[in-house]
């Protein structure tokens, strides 16, 4: 009998993952390889992968604007990207589970505004505050979105249809403050807040790498422990219950991890949308729909989509930049539409 799981136990945590995993991670691995070689490579000043490899070795190319271009300039924006592209796709991956619903994404629920609306006031009112206040300041802004979204879709327990509808009409209040932020604030400051709020990692450096970093570094692994959890929260409460599953606790931590990372991904490059839709479905095409293997699959796919939209928007239509907010709403929107109409019966 041909065994399809691969199962990972110890005294703390267990995973059951499909066999097709672990093959998938690694090609994927390769995949973001190349996708960030390539964005590092390609620009106004193109170096050669061969050269930007034996930068990041420290090692002689025999020019030394190289190092220049690649640590300050294109290697950190790279890194930035990537990691956004994670922090969405699993902070999409976790909504969809919890709200058993395959249209649901940060940015269409109402996180992504709440994260925006802090973030924005921070930009406008506060332009000298230092560049970890924004992060913290988005997180707590996504925080009190899905503290309300929640209180208010809350009916002897948290519907999940509930949560999307509550999700929208909040989103579009916290919109509509956030264009209230921006027409009386400083004209400078606006302009920074705008460019923002489309979504890019322009200019990003060091500075957001490593600030951005121990978001990451805590809530992915929470992620990943409890997929399991989110495994039997989409049966359903009542199939969940029957597991074992503490139903309310188990789907606040995840909300708490899904909404620390959608914050801190907007803080980070602004309103990058669709990511945490299309990252999810591209998992489950390619892994099914076990939580614990689709997690880190979504999360690869998520950084090679943010990689490959800023590399798309610096190099399309050069030397005009699109920010990469722009490029996944391209390709994000029209998914969405097909995804809504082949759903519209379900």
């Amino acid at each position: 009998m041909k065994l399809d799981w691969l199962v990972i136990r110890s005294e703390a945590i267990s995973f059951r993952i499909d066999r097709r995993v672990p093959l998938m991670l690694l090609c994927l691995a390769v995949v973001i390889i190349v996708a960030m070689v390539m964005n590092v490579a390609k620009g106004e000043y193109p170096i050669s992968p061969l050269d930007i490899v034996k930068t990041v070795l420290n090692l002689d190319t025999g020019n030394p604007d190289h190092a220049f271009v690649i640590h300050n300039l294109r290697l950190p924006r790279t890194l930035v990207a990537f990691m956004v592209g994670i922090a969405f796709a699993i902070s999409g991956t976790i909504f969809q589970g919890l709200t058993r619903n395959p249209l649901a994404d940060p940015g269409i629920i109402g996180i992504n505004a709440g994260a925006s609306l802090a973030a924005v006031t921070v930009i406008v009112l506060l332009p000298s505050a230092p560049i970890y206040t924004l992060p913290v300041s988005a997180f707590a802004g996504a925080m009190l979105m899905a503290v309300l979204i929640y209180s208010l879709a809350w009916n002897n327990g948290s519907s999940p249809i509930l949560l999307i509808l509550m999700g929208i009409g909040l989103s579009a209040i916290a919109s509509a403050f956030t264009s209230l932020m921006i027409t009386f604030g400083n004209i400078y400051d606006v302009s920074n807040a705008l460019v923002w709020l489309a979504g890019s990692v322009y200019g990003r450096t060091w500075e957001q790498v490593f600030s951005f970093l121990p978001w990451l570094i805590v809530f992915v692994p929470m992620a990943l422990t409890l997929a399991r959890h989110l495994n039997a929260l989409n049966l359903g409460d009542d199939v969940a219950k029957g597991l074992g599953t503490r139903v309310e606790w188990e789907r606040g931590l995840l909300v708490l991890v899904g909404v620390a990372l959608a914050g801190a991904g907007v803080a980070t490059a602004g309103m990058i949308g669709f990511v945490g839709l299309i990252a999810p479905h591209l998992g489950r095409q390619l892994v099914g729909t076990n939580h614990e293997g689709l997690i880190p699959t979504s999360a690869l796919l998520g950084g090679v989509i943010v990689v490959v939209a800023d590399l798309l928007g610096r190099t399309l239509f050069a030397p005009i930049e699109l920010p990469c907010g722009v490029v996944t709403a391209a390709i994000g929107a029209p998914y969405f539409l097909f995804l809504l109409i082949r759903n519209r019966k379900k």
